[in-house]
């Protein structure tokens, strides 16, 4: 089996994307995806990417799971993903919003639902909206690009980033409609659980330690293992595990590393423990999941 080299696509990339317009290297919306370079390899997503497809279709992986967009469909993408295998019809035209992990904090840090917003994402990259949704996002869309042109505002920043946490709060309520959950206040736990979901994109690759997290988050263990499961119905030790093997698959799927080279990178003791590991997760060998 040939293995595909994963490549990295950044932010800057995409400011070369037909009429993309950006801000501060951190923010860039276009609404002609079809000038972007068809990805021939895995590639890994330094940012963050919501888009409304608008017409035609395409097919595409995320870390190894097929997705499908029709019109209609709302996509997101998280950074550090890995999208693979991607076709799209000639028409393929999507309202995209893209925009760097730190910028992205800098404006729904504050926001009702960032930890369920990031929950639903993960497990619902492709959402169908409602004609009412649609164009709710389209009017986002098309204000935001203009007040990022509107230069002689000197608020502009400011008002792009207010317009962008009010298009995140009008994303959370689709959460809520597909979902069918009330609406609550912000607690503690959401945002231990928000902390502890970024500490863990961070670092899951070297610290697989529950203890290490509560730690850095000034917390007890039980704490977080209370807060955590209570908040998304899985323990710390569930999203440790989500995250390591998820990466590992990733790795063995679309790379050419050798399985020592990925047992370091993984940060295991050794090829053994490794294996094992890998197969109390998914049921298989690292080696059968490589030639499956």
């Amino acid at each position: 089996m040939v293995k595909k080299t994963i490549t990295d696509t950044h932010l800057r990339d995409v400011q070369r994307w037909g009429n993309a317009k950006s801000m501060d290297d951190g923010l860039v919306l276009t609404d002609r995806i079809s000038d972007a370079p068809i990805p021939y390899f895995p590639t890994r997503m330094n940012f963050i990417l919501m888009a409304l497809c608008k017409k035609g279709k395409a097919l595409f992986s995320i870390d190894t799971q097929e997705q499908q967009v029709k019109p209609g469909d709302l996509f997101f993408i998280s950074e550090r993903h890995i999208v693979d295998n991607y076709m799209a019809s000639p028409d393929f035209e999507c309202q995209c919003i893209m925009l760097t992990t730190s910028y992205y904090h800098g404006f729904v840090q504050n926001v009702q639902n960032v930890s369920s917003l990031l929950l639903f994402s993960m497990n619902n990259p492709v959402v169908p909206l409602t004609p009412r949704e649609m164009q709710v996002y389209s009017n986002y869309f098309h204000t935001i690009r203009e007040k990022m042109s509107d230069k002689d505002n000197h608020f502009r920043k400011e008002l792009v980033k207010a317009l962008l946490l009010a298009m995140f709060y009008d994303m959370s309520n689709v959460i809520w409609r597909v979902e069918q959950q009330e609406a609550k206040a912000i607690t503690r736990l959401d945002i231990i659980f928000s902390k502890f979901i970024r500490l863990l994109e961070q670092n899951f690759r070297k610290e697989r330690r529950v203890n290490w997290y509560a730690q850095q988050l000034g917390i007890t263990p039980k704490y977080l293992s209370e807060a955590v499961k209570q908040i998304s119905k899985r323990t710390p030790n569930e999203w440790i595990d989500k995250y390591v093997t998820l990466e590992i698959r990733v790795l063995l799927k679309n790379s050419t590393k050798s399985i020592r080279e990925i047992v370091e990178e993984m940060n295991f003791p050794n090829t053994s423990f490794f294996g094992k590991y890998f197969k109390e997760q998914t049921g298989i060998t690292p080696g059968e999941y490589r030639r499956s």
